[in-house]
C-alpha cells in the first residue's frame, strides 16, 4: 500500500477520485497505474497512436507529483526509450502543459492525454532531442525510419497492470484514513471518567468496612462444570423439600406420644 507521506490529505483525497475514474474509464490509448511504494509516482502505459512511427508499440511512462501538487506542475518522463523531438535522452518529456500553461484545475486524464497526442504532433521548435527535431524537420522520411527503429526494438508490449489495482489501493488508502480518524476521535472520547468493564465473576471484590479499611471479599458464581444455573436452583429446592417433609413427620410423632400420655392417665 502506498505511503503518501509527501502529499497533503485534500490533494490525496483528490488523487483518489482521479485514479479511481482513470481506472474504470481509461482515455483511448492509456492504461494507468500506481506506485505502491509511493503514491505521488504515477505511471501509465500509451500506445503508439495509428498511422505514426510509433504504432503498435507500448510506451511506459511517469509522473512524479511534488509536495506542493497541483500547485505546480508534475514532471514526466518516458521509461521507455523513444526517438522524439521533445523527448529527451533521459526520458524527460518537453510539453508547455507541463511547463508554462499549467494550470491548477487540470487533472491527470488531460495531462495523459496531451502526452499521447504529442506522439501524433511533435514539436520540433522546442525539441530536447535536437537530433530528432532536425531530422524531423529537414527529412521527415528518415525521422520516421528511426523512431520506428526505436519502436520496434524499445516500445514491446509491456506486462499488464494488475486489473483493478488502482481500486484495491485507493480503497486501501481511504480505509486507512478512515480508521486514523476513528481513533483519533477514540481517544480523544476516552476520557478519565468514562465507564469501566464489568469486573470478572471470578474477579475479587472490595467492601468499606466501618474502620474505613477495605477488605477482599470472593465473589461466589455458580458452578461451572457439569451444571447449569436450572440444576443447582432444582437441587437446592429437592433438598429444602426433603427437609420439610422431615420436620412435619418429627412433629407429627411429637402430638402421638402426647396422645398416648394422655390417654394412659385416664
Amino acid at each position: 500500500m502506498a505511503t503518501n507521506e509527501n502529499l497533503p490529505p485534500n490533494v490525496i483525497k483528490q488523487l483518489a477520485r482521479e485514479l479511481k475514474n482513470l481506472d474504470e474509464s481509461p482515455p483511448e490509448g492509456i492504461k494507468v497505474g500506481v506506485n505502491d511504494d509511493d503514491f505521488s509516482t504515477i505511471y501509465a502505459d500509451i500506445e503508439g497512436p495509428a498511422g505514426t512511427p510509433y504504432e503498435n508499440g507500448v510506451f511506459r511512462m511517469k509522473l512524479l507529483l511534488s509536495h506542493d501538487f497541483p500547485h505546480s506542475p508534475p514532471k514526466g518522463y518516458f521509461m521507455t526509450k523513444i526517438f522524439h523531438p521533445n523527448i529527451a535522452i533521459n526520458g524527460e518529456i518537453c510539453v508547455n502543459t507541463l511547463k508554462k500553461d499549467w494550470n491548477p484545475s487540470l487533472g491527470l486524464r488531460h495531462v495523459l492525454i496531451v502526452v499521447r497526442c504529442l506522439l501524433i504532433e511533435p514539436f520540433p521548435e522546442s525539441a530536447l532531442n535536437e537530433q530528432a527535431g532536425k531530422m524531423l524537420l529537414e527529412n521527415y522520411e528518415e525521422y520516421a525510419r528511426h523512431a520506428r527503429i526505436y519502436t520496434g526494438i524499445h516500445a514491446k508490449p509491456k506486462p499488464k497492470f494488475k486489473s483493478g489495482a488502482i481500486s484495491e489501493s485507493t480503497t486501501a488508502l481511504n480505509v486507512d484514513q478512515t480508521n486514523s480518524a476513528v481513533l483519533n476521535v477514540d481517544e480523544k472520547n476516552a476520557a478519565p471518567g468514562a465507564a469501566l468493564p464489568l469486573p470478572s465473576p471470578l474477579t475479587p471484590s472490595t467492601t468499606t468496612r466501618g474502620n474505613n479499611q477495605d477488605q477482599p471479599t470472593a465473589v461466589v458464581s455458580a458452578p461451572e462444570i457439569g451444571f447449569s444455573g436450572s440444576s443447582v436452583a432444582t437441587a437446592a429446592a429437592t433438598t429444602l423439600k426433603k427437609e420439610g417433609g422431615l420436620a412435619k413427620v418429627q412433629a407429627d410423632k411429637k402430638k402421638m406420644d402426647a396422645r398416648k400420655k394422655s390417654l394412659k392417665r385416664l
